[in-house]
């Protein structure tokens, strides 16, 4: 019997709230039931959550899967922040596009939309919140030489925070420390976090994991 991945990590980070939502279901042979998708987990109150698929061009024409984002909006001390995590698609570049220009129209939505204080009410229309600050990040399987990266060119007020957080340094490898069947080039550098401007400045530091076997970021 396959383990819950997902409720591993919630038990290994006790008082964080864990939120996990699939971007596929399948059920094998046996009837069991099997979900592929993204987890977050946050110290901070959680007001809503979110779940978009994302666009899925050429399904048959390249090996893929479906993918998602998911959006979890959290209360800092300073206001409530868009948490947005994704895994975008390893062998298609073209896939990838499209799902990057999907992220980008939800973040466009956030920062135009009037904003709303979010006052919890029992119907749905009184409990939304739109928060325009918005923290992006997740596997995104390109690299810094890919000219998908870096995405805030097309993302207006988007910085990465590795960028301005690192300066003068390299990048941490994310991929490919241990696993070179997968990785024969070696280490390299595919998850990311993105932040709106605002939030730069509450950006303190940023540290890569280089001893775990898997996205250590």
């Amino acid at each position: 019997m396959e383990r819950d991945q997902s409720a591993q990590l919630a038990a290994l980070l006790p008082g964080y709230s864990a939120i996990f939502r699939p971007a596929i279901e399948t059920v094998d042979r046996d009837g069991n039931l099997h979900h592929f998708g993204n987890m977050t987990l946050s110290r901070l109150p959680v007001l809503q959550i979110a779940n978009h698929l994302l666009p899925w061009p050429g399904v048959g024409t390249v090996r893929s899967m479906r993918r998602h984002t998911l959006e979890v909006t959290v209360r800092a001390s300073f206001g409530a922040i868009h948490v947005v995590n994704t895994h975008l698609e390893f062998l298609s570049a073209v896939q990838r596009e499209a799902k990057i220009a999907r992220l980008l129209d939800l973040q466009e939505d956030a920062s135009m939309s009037p904003k709303q204080a979010g006052s919890r009410h029992h119907e749905p229309y009184g409990s939304q919140t739109v928060a325009a600050s918005s923290l992006l990040c997740g596997d995104f399987n390109f690299d810094v030489a890919d000219p998908q990266h870096p995405i805030r060119p097309a993302w207006s007020g988007i910085s990465g925070c590795m960028d301005r957080n690192r300066p003068g340094r390299a990048r941490s490898p994310t991929c490919g420390i241990y696993d070179r069947a997968q990785w024969a080039d070696g280490p390299d550098c595919r998850d990311f976090i993105f932040v709106t401007e605002d939030l730069t400045g509450y950006v303190r530091s940023i540290e890569v994991n280089e001893a775990t076997v898997t996205s250590p970021l």
